[in-house]
């Protein structure tokens, strides 16, 4: 069959194609049984259109043409694939399902009378292999902006009430009187309050970095001897007095003091988490003249190799971490934010010395 027969032959039988294709989806594609229309805005249509064009050699392919041809392919790949991604039945399996029918179908009504020629095959497959890579990545990224878009509209929406809780508690906190029996309560709640706060904000935070923006960061000259006992001297209230810390003379460097807290708090409770109970959790504080160096430290079971490479991935946790509240976004987000300032943050662990998370941070940010 030339390549003119062919690009006429699937012009004539284009809506028989449109037809098989949409009685197969319905019966082996599950999402396709809520939607009245599988065609969708003329996606599929548009598509058979353009696979004439590409068929058909009365068209001269210059290299214009091809161009185009290729740009007007990718736009309707593309226009497929964000439209399936506003189904929520649909998954990334079932597109190149869709696909998959297509292909068959076309190639059975295109073969009813005489085989395909080996051209006319090669052009065909070529163009639903781009057609099925186009969609899938507009699926992908339209289902990502969703995902973003649900995120920060859930996170900023229970910003609110929180806000009123933790204001309110706040306020019983300090008036009620020492040695109040509700003090110890109160104080428990305020804790939860902020650590589901701080949840919240990891969510946003992690939301922003998948979106490639980067951390709003304030720089300032930072203390941070005094910082790391800020933090130590909060963190001892809910967990107690195991806490110690080793500095040098005085300590300073440009920093944002309000996320390098979110670090320092973030491994500080992962040493008290996965540390052996009632052991002491070191914080040394080391520098030299062009940086400085935070190591916080805990004994117990080292953490496995296998375990160490995706420590610092967003949502993945270690085995020994599964039972663990949280996000799995809190060594994802310290790293990140210790980049940010230009430094680096790693682990050591070994059986028999514990585990070391060090983070080195220049003095001055270039």
């Amino acid at each position: 069959m030339m390549s003119n027969q062919a690009s006429d032959r699937l012009k004539q039988n284009a809506e028989k194609i449109m037809a098989m294709w949409e009685k197969r989806a319905r019966e082996e594609v599950g999402a396709s049984t809520h939607q009245t229309s599988l065609v969708l805005q003329d996606s599929l249509p548009l598509y058979l259109n353009q696979l004439v064009d590409e068929l058909s050699n009365r068209i001269v392919r210059t290299s214009a043409r091809i161009t185009a041809d290729e740009v007007e392919s990718t736009r309707i790949g593309k226009k497929h694939g964000h439209e399936r991604a506003g189904y929520a039945d649909y998954s990334m399996t079932q597109l190149i399902l869709e696909y998959q029918i297509l292909r068959q179908v076309i190639f059975q009504v295109l073969e009813e009378e005489a085989p395909l020629g080996v051209e006319d095959r090669d052009i065909i497959i070529g163009s639903l292999e781009q057609a099925v890579n186009d969609s899938a990545t507009q699926f992908s990224e339209t289902l990502r902006d969703i995902q973003e878009l649900f995120m920060v509209t859930l996170t900023h929406d229970l910003r609110n009430p929180i806000n009123v809780v933790k204001m309110g508690t706040q306020l019983t906190l300090r008036r009620l009187e020492r040695g109040d029996t509700h003090v110890d309560v109160a104080a428990r709640m305020l804790s939860a309050i902020n650590r589901l706060d701080s949840m919240i904000q990891n969510l946003l935070d992690a939301s922003r970095l998948r979106a490639g923006q980067s951390l709003k960061m304030e720089l300032e000259e930072c203390d941070f001897l005094m910082l790391v006992q800020d933090v130590v001297e909060d963190l001892s209230f809910a967990y107690g007095d195991r806490f110690v810390v080793v500095s040098e003379s005085e300590i300073r460097a440009f920093c944002s003091r309000k996320e390098i807290r979110r670090v320092i708090e973030n491994l500080a409770i992962n040493a008290v988490k996965y540390g052996a109970p009632s052991t002491p959790i070191t914080l040394t504080l080391q520098q030299t003249e062009t940086q400085i160096s935070l190591t916080i430290h805990n004994e117990g079971e080292p953490i496995a190799l296998d375990a160490q490479s995706i420590l610092f991935q967003q949502f993945r946790r270690t085995i020994c971490a599964e039972e663990q509240t949280g996000w799995g976004l809190g060594l994802f987000l310290a790293k990140n934010i210790t980049e940010a300032h230009k430094g680096t943050l790693a682990v050591e662990s070994a059986e028999g010395k514990g585990t070391s998370f060090i983070i080195n941070l220049p003095k001055v940010l270039l």
